[in-house]
């Protein structure tokens, strides 16, 4: 049975990180974009990250730019922004696609462990939803995640436990990782 251990993904530079060095870590793996309305999650994920890390926590940030083109730039201008506007410390991977013949392999694993359940109720999710939908036709059953700013959880053993929309509230997200956390 397959873990997010056994995957491998490049870091900024460009070399391979192979995911077990995470191994018996509570992770948190996240799609961003620096030009996204949910962009802001990054304070959160940060606060989180500097107040849990010692506990046996990690973030895994993956830029992705197909969204709405909402991540431009090179890894190198990404990093300053996060850096320079949010004080991320957490690992910053290289810009990958999650979506389509070139998705990330462990995007379209995680995707499959925890499929997508819905935005949620309201206005603004339904209209999330419908932008989302126009955006992510073209990938067609490839089109494993909806929006920038997905979160998967990720067990000590490497088992994917949730998956978090954009949409959904980071003290939530916050109180699973804890609970994980013990």
């Amino acid at each position: 049975m397959k873990k997010v251990y056994d995957f491998t993904a490049k870091d900024r530079a460009g070399n391979d990180v192979s995911l077990s060095e995470y191994e018996g870590k509570v992770l948190l793996i996240v799609n961003t974009a620096t030009g996204c309305g949910f962009t802001p999650h990054y304070e959160p994920l940060e606060a989180m990250y500097k107040e849990l890390r010692d506990k046996g926590f990690e973030i895994l940030d993956f830029p992705c730019n197909q969204f709405a083109n909402q991540a431009p730039g090179s890894e190198d201008e990404i990093h300053q922004f996060c850096k320079l506007k949010f004080g991320t410390e957490f690992p910053q991977f290289a810009k990958i696609d999650v979506n389509g013949d070139s998705a990330a392999p462990l995007f379209a694993y995680l995707a499959t462990e925890k499929p997508f359940a819905g935005f949620g109720k309201g206005i603004k999710n339904a209209a999330l939803n419908k932008f989302a939908n126009m955006n992510n036709k073209k990938f067609g059953d490839k089109a494993y995640i909806k929006w920038n700013f997905t979160k998967f959880l990720i067990d000590r053993s490497g088992k994917v436990i949730a998956r978090f929309e954009p949409t959904t509230d980071m003290a939530e997200v916050r109180k699973a990782v804890e609970e994980l956390l013990g």
